[in-house]
Order: C-alpha cells, then structure tokens, then sequence
C-alpha cells in the first residue's frame, strides 16, 4: 500500500529543492517549524491539510499539485509504485521523455 505521507513529502522536498529554500526557509514562509518540515518530507507525519496547504502556499505550488494521481490501496507492485511517484513529480516534457526512453528499452530487450 502507497504511504500518502511518504508521497507528499517527497513532493514537498521535490518543490522546496526547486524553489531553492532549505527547510528553515520553508518553514519560516510558511509559518511552521522546521523540525516539521522534516518531518513531513521523510513521512513521519501526517500533516493536518491545513498545514499542508500553507507549505503549498509558501512553495507557490497549487496545493492539488502536492496530491495529484496518488493511487491508494493495495498495489502489486511496489517498484511500478515508486518509479510513478519518482517521475510524476517532474515536468510533463521530461515525463515523456522518460516515458519514450522506457519505451525503447523495452522494444530492444524484446528484439
């Protein structure tokens, strides 16, 4: 099962690292402690929506950007799970770029 927890946190630092603030500055613009800011990018908690929307706001990221296409319930395949979250979070030309890459690898192993 996909942890929400661990999938906002890791698109929290993915915003934060591209908007070039280090926790504090994140926690600090969006009125929050730092230690939380961590906390909240490993997972370790679950933060209120509130909360999350005043990291979103602080990142200028649209909060529904921070939850898009999570998939929740019992997933199969935990590695199809994670490659989803790592490149979900990236931009959609460098998506498909990834995309058309998975692509030839797959048609040169299957020749």
């Amino acid at each position: 099962m996909l942890d929400i927890a661990i999938i906002v946190g890791e698109r929290v630092r993915h915003y934060r690292n591209k908007a070039g603030f280090s926790q504090d500055a994140l926690a600090q613009k969006a009125g929050l402690h730092y230690t939380y800011i961590g906390q909240i990018e490993r997972g370790e908690k679950n933060a209120t929506i509130e909360s999350i929307s005043k990291i979103a706001s602080a990142l200028q990221v649209p909060l529904e950007v921070l939850f898009k296409n999570i998939v929740t319930g019992n997933t199969d395949n935990p590695f199809a799970s994670e490659a989803y979250s790592l490149i979900s979070s990236l931009p959609l030309t460098e998506q498909k770029m990834l995309l058309d890459l998975i692509k030839q690898i797959i048609a040169y192993k299957n020749s």
